[in-house]
């Protein structure tokens, strides 16, 4: 299959016409979709299905940028920026995040900043091409084939409406093809009826869409659309909604939730273990992205048509900069699965967020550990600068990086009785207890009573030292900014379960919610004779002896002057790999507990006892009463099940936590964040091309009328 190419003049609304697409190989990630768009063939029923397989293509552009983050992930409770300031106005709400796209000369830190009107375009894009397929495709004689294209075109045109809908509100809405027509006269529909035309496009597409993968990995599906519908109808009945939305009944759209979500939870249970699903991730078209619990994915391959602009760049954004604050000790690599373009920054809420010591998730989930893979000063050297003994100085495979994840009620490092933190360019003297060696790089996150791990370098609001995620490394990379070819999840059971506990929520079942809950948090809990400090992540596709599939082509090559040993012999790639990956976590460090293997228990008995990471959380945004209470315990476990999974702005958003919850957990938003921002603004490079039913050009005034309130 292959992904549309798209080139944006006056907004992809102006031209309404799909570009063109070019071939490639044979199979469903790459299944042929080079062709003309015309009448004739869409009464093919080959034809048809291979212009519905190159819908598909559409979804890759959320994962090809800088906006995979940007509108995403920025401005919430979960992430801030780190020192690289690329999408920085998403973060803090400046003036510079406004209806004109950020360019350099508007103050953008560089061309990188995602354009606002970028998901407008790409939506719009995708849009049309489903709108050709859903008219023409009556004319497949074969009711089969018909309803397979025509399920996935309202599947995709519902999802894009969606997408719009979560960040604009209320659209334009085009159902009909433009048939090479260049359009400058719009309506801008209402809140009710874009969200309507979003429920009737995912009602349509499960009703049309098989329950099978038909078209092999990836294929949407009856519960792909499923879970989107549950999604949409749940957002009718949330806060956003709230002022137009009371006409719909509210039991009949959330039991319509809960049994939708039934449905999807029966059809595509949960894989076994969390590691399954991003942390061992063995290689390209591994066995784990087959696993029943992905709903939806951006598929990724090594085909070269999966890469390039709207390839898959996600792997960039959650390290830190360790190529820079580690002194030489740690060199980034392909063999490394993470580039540390230090984009997404974890806030304090996060880290706390979780049960450090009971909930497997967190340990799965962020990287504590990066082997040595350079010696970067000599022995004597080390000795002499950071004040410790000759049989302390660390070797090649040595911890190089440490990242403590304790709890502020932690006493252990007051004082630092195992010496002091810091860079590795920075002299200090912490001495791992566990290991007896030196760290060049050690940080602890709670100190004194106080968050710590943001002081590491001159401005705690422009940190480049945090500990990262694993959910997107790719050591399959054949260089160290290549593209990854691993698929990127963007719907499991796993969120179809918090879906499900929320609409219970908002019925006021809460026991039930919980109930619904703990069936994701048994999974979360440590197993009996499990290993709790290993560690693994994508970067074990690098090597086949490591686990993964496949040896890295490069795995024999040199890094130049890159990676060196105490006797200054340069590395291959697979000693760099074999001394960057420790398969080791700081999970006993952090917690301070004594070593186990017994299994944990993460069960929550009562929604009136949540536990102690949720009060704290609670008691910071002062919520009170039942339903504030649960609605926000529910979005802590988003949190702890779902971080850094592409759609944290938009439930924010829809729920009205948005302005409260980065206020209270994003210093860098936190001056700016009000209202308006649950709203993104119309581009204005969209509204200045749009004429009245005269045909001249709108006024200021009738411009102003299309702008959201507040830009």
């Amino acid at each position: 299959m292959k992904y549309l190419n798209s080139k944006t003049l006056c907004g992809a609304l102006m031209s309404l016409t799909l570009l063109g697409t070019t071939s490639c190989g044979d199979d469903f990630l790459n299944e042929n979709a080079g062709h003309l768009y015309t009448d004739a063939l869409l009464e093919d029923e080959t034809g048809a299905l291979k212009m519905a397989a190159g819908l598909y293509g559409n979804i890759r552009w959320h994962f090809g940028y800088e906006w995979a983050y940007g509108i995403t992930l920025y401005g919430c409770d979960e992430f801030t920026n780190g020192a690289d300031l690329t999408s920085e106005c998403w973060n803090t709400y400046d003036n510079r995040l406004g209806p004109q796209d950020c360019t350099t000369a508007l103050g953008a830190a560089n061309k990188n900043c995602p354009a606002v009107s970028a998901l407008w375009d790409q939506m719009y894009y995708g849009i049309s091409t489903a709108n050709l397929i859903i008219s023409k495709a009556e004319n497949v004689k074969n009711e089969d084939s018909r309803n397979k294209a025509l399920g996935e075109a309202y599947f995709l045109r519902g999802y894009n409406y969606y997408r719009l809908f979560c960040q604009y509100g209320a659209v334009v809405l085009e159902t009909e093809p433009a048939n090479g027509t260049v359009k400058k006269n719009y309506t801008r529909a209402t809140e009710d009826e874009t969200l309507g035309l979003v429920i009737s496009d995912f009602e349509n597409a499960y009703n049309m869409l098989p329950k099978t993968k038909w078209r092999g990995n990836g294929t949407w599906t009856r519960y792909t659309a499923a879970h989107f519908l549950a999604k949409a109808l749940l957002y009718r009945q949330s806060e956003r909604c709230a002022s137009w939305a009371s006409k719909y009944d509210k039991a009949t759209d959330l039991n319509r939730v809960i049994s939708l979500c039934d449905e999807v939870i029966a059809a595509c249970p949960l894989a076994a273990d969390y590691w399954d699903l991003y942390a061992k991730w063995t290689g390209v078209d591994c066995k784990n992205e087959e696993l029943s619990e992905i709903l939806m994915a951006a598929e990724h391959n090594e085909d070269n048509t999966t890469q390039g602009r709207f390839g898959n760049r996600t792997y960039n954004y959650f390290d830190p900069q360790f190529s820079n604050f580690s002194g030489g000790w740690v060199q980034r690599g392909q063999y490394i699965g993470g580039m540390d373009f230090q984009r997404c920054r974890p806030t304090e809420y996060t880290y706390s967020v979780f049960d450090n010591v009971n909930d497997a998730r967190m340990w799965k989930t962020f990287k504590t550990v990066y082997g040595l893979n350079n010696a970067a000063k000599s022995d004597a050297d080390v000795v002499a600068t950071n004040g410790i003994q000759p049989d302390q100085v660390p070797d090649l495979g040595d911890e190089g990086i440490i990242f403590i994840l304790n709890k502020k009620s932690d006493t252990r490092f007051d004082g630092n009785p195992y010496g002091t933190f810091g860079r590795g360019g920075d002299a200090h003297s912490f001495v791992n207890p566990r290991t007896g060696k030196w760290v060049p790089n050690a940080f602890v996150t709670f100190q004194d009573g106080k968050y710590v791990l943001n002081t590491y370098t001159g401005n705690p609001s422009t940190s480049n030292v945090f500990c990262g995620i694993n959910k997107t490394a790719d050591g399959s990379r054949t260089g160290e900014k290549g593209d990854a070819h691993r698929d990127v999840i963007m719907a499991r059971t796993g969120e179809t379960y918090l879906v499900k506990a929320e609409a219970q929520v908002r019925l006021g079942n809460y026991q039930d919610a919980i109930n619904t809950v703990n069936v994701l948090r048994a999974r979360a809990q440590w197993k009996n004779g499990e290993n709790r400090s290993y560690y693994t992540d994508g970067s074990m596709a690098f090597l086949k002896a490591d686990g993964g599939d496949a040896d890295n082509s490069t795995a024999n090559a040199t890094s130049v002057k890159k990676n060196k040993d105490k006797a200054g012999n340069v590395l291959s790639n697979t000693q760099a790999y074999y001394a960057s990956m420790t398969h080791t976590n700081t999970y006993y460090l952090s917690t301070g507990i004594e070593e186990t293997t017994a299994a944990s228990d993460l069960q929550i008995k009562s929604y009136s006892q949540l536990p102690a990471e949720d009060e704290a959380v609670l008691a910071a945004i002062g919520a009170s009463g039942d339903y504030d209470r649960m609605l926000n315990f529910i979005f802590n476990e988003r949190t702890r099940e779902l971080l850094g999974e592409w759609n944290r702005w938009d439930e924010l958003a829809r729920t009205g936590l948005l302005v409260k919850r980065a206020k209270a957990f994003n210093p860098e938003a936190a001056p700016n964040v009000q209202d308006r921002h649950n709203y993104r603004p119309i581009p204005q490079k969209f509204i200045d091309t749009l004429q009245g039913d005269d045909g001249n050009n709108l006024s200021d005034a009738e411009k102003k009328a299309w702008q959201n309130p507040g830009y």
